[in-house]
Formats: structure tokens, C-alpha cells, sequence
């Protein structure tokens, strides 16, 4: 089994520290001479043990000239950093005034166009103010006009679809109209028939009863049935009504 990963924290038993510290002082001083033999690079290495005692290793040069060489590059680099320090800085507030003059001429324009300050401006400042202004407002005349003739053009088309939609609705309406419509019923028409059929009767036994020309009475009269058209039922009743009264009418003046 291979072994688990440890957990770097402050080993609280110190003979346990003392042992691990020994151990990794001597993998650490190996680790140096081998880089400093395979690179060739010049390594110096000091340690303090938690009692204060030092270890050092220094490759084939000696700790000296080791140190003397760091302490110089180190020397070099904080002073370039402070000269590139210094000049960022002088950058940076030489940026800073000249994006605030931009801020005030921007606001000094701003009033004028506003209509402000204008005490100090003279007469060529005043009329470019004026060109200023002329040109926003044809910008914004035009502008206007063309939201106008967009918003114009969508409400058209807007018109046109529901009008479109309008009529397919009514078409349906319709549709749904005829099919919602009462069939004609064939027990009406047939009562009718037989109240045209019993008139022609009545015209039948009225004819026969007027004596011999009874033939051509009825005759007649089933030529007059045939170009009758079809009457509604209050009608035929009326209609039987009066023959009857005409029939008892012709029946007394026959007695008399």
C-alpha cells in the first residue's frame, strides 16, 4: 500500500518533530547539491532548527559571494521597481488632470448649449452654439419623423391582419349559422298537402252539387288546384270555413 497524503500542519509531539526535522534536513540538502550538479547553478541554503541552530550548504561557490550576489540583483530590482513605481504615478496624475480639464470643458459646453453662462461667450462662440443647436434639432426632427412613419407603417399592418382575421371569423360565424339552422320538417309539409287536397275536395263537392255542369266545374277547379300554390295552415282554415258557410248558403236558397 502506498502511503496516504499528509496533512502539513505543526506536528504537536516534539520528538516526532525533532525525528521528521532531520529527516527532511537531509532530503532538503540532497535535493540542493543535486540541482546545483545537474543545473550547475549556483544554490546557497540556510535553515534555522526551532532551537535557533543553523544549516547552511553552499554549491561550488562560497556562501558569500552567494549572498553579495542577492543582495545586489535584489538592490537593482527594488530600485527599478521604485523608478517604475515613481513614473506610473507621475503618469497617472498627469492622466488624471488632463481627463479633468476634459470634464470641465464638457461641462462648460454642456451650460452654454443649456442656455447657461452665456455672459462670457462672445458672438462667434454664440452663433456656433446656434449652428450647435440647428443641427441637433434637425437630427431630431428627423428622428421623430422616422419613428412616425414606423410606427405608422406597424399600425397598417397591424390593421390589415385584423381585419384579415375579422373576415375568417365572420366566415366561420356564418358557417356555423347554416349548420345551426332547422331542417324544414316533412310532417308540416304533408299536413299542408292535405289541407290543399281537402280544398280541392271542397271545390269537388261544391262543383257536383251545382247540377249538370259538374264536369267542367271540376274540371275547372283542378286546374285552378294545380296553379294554387301551397297556402300555410291558417289560411286553409279560413279558406274551409267560408266554404262551408258558402255550402249551408247555397243549401237553404235550394230549399227555398
Amino acid at each position: 500500500m502506498g502511503r496516504g497524503r499528509v496533512t502539513l500542519k505543526r506536528i504537536e509531539n516534539k520528538i516526532n518533530r525533532q525525528v521528521t526535522f532531520s529527516k527532511r534536513r537531509s532530503g532538503l540538502l540532497k535535493k540542493a547539491h543535486e540541482i546545483s550538479v545537474l543545473c550547475e547553478a549556483d544554490v546557497a541554503l540556510i535553515v534555522f532548527s526551532t532551537k535557533g541552530k543553523l544549516c547552511e550548504y553552499a554549491s561550488d561557490a562560497s556562501m558569500e559571494s552567494i549572498l553579495e550576489r542577492y543582495d545586489r540583483l535584489s538592490y537593482a530590482e527594488r530600485q527599478l521597481n521604485a523608478g517604475t513605481d515613481h513614473q506610473t504615478r507621475e503618469n497617472w496624475s498627469l492622466e488624471h488632470s488632463k481627463q479633468k480639464a476634459r470634464i470641465e470643458v464638457l461641462e462648460k459646453n454642456k451650460r452654454h448649449l443649456m442656455g447657461e453662462d452665456l455672459d462670457s461667450l462672445s458672438l462667434k462662440e454664440l452663433q456656433n452654439c446656434e449652428q450647435q443647436l440647428d443641427t441637433a434639432l434637425r437630427r431630431l426632427r428627423l428622428r421623430k419623423n422616422q419613428l412616425m412613419l414606423e410606427t405608422i407603417s406597424y399600425l397598417q399592418k397591424k390593421d390589415k391582419a385584423l381585419q384579415d382575421q375579422n373576415n375568417v371569423l365572420s366566415k366561420e360565424v356564418k358557417e356555423k349559422e347554416k349548420e345551426l339552422l332547422p331542417e324544414p320538417q316533412p310532417q308540416a309539409q304533408t299536413h299542408d298537402n292535405i289541407g290543399t287536397l281537402n280544398h280541392g275536395e271542397m271545390y269537388q263537392a261544391q262543383a257536383g252539387g251545382g247540377g249538370g255542369g259538374g264536369n267542367v266545374d271540376m274540371e275547372e277547379t283542378r286546374r285552378q288546384d294545380q296553379a294554387l300554390p301551397v297556402m300555410p295552415h291558417w289560411m286553409l282554415q279560413y279558406i274551409k270555413q267560408f266554404h262551408t258557410s258558402m255550402n249551408e248558403s247555397s243549401k237553404t236558397v235550394n230549399n227555398l
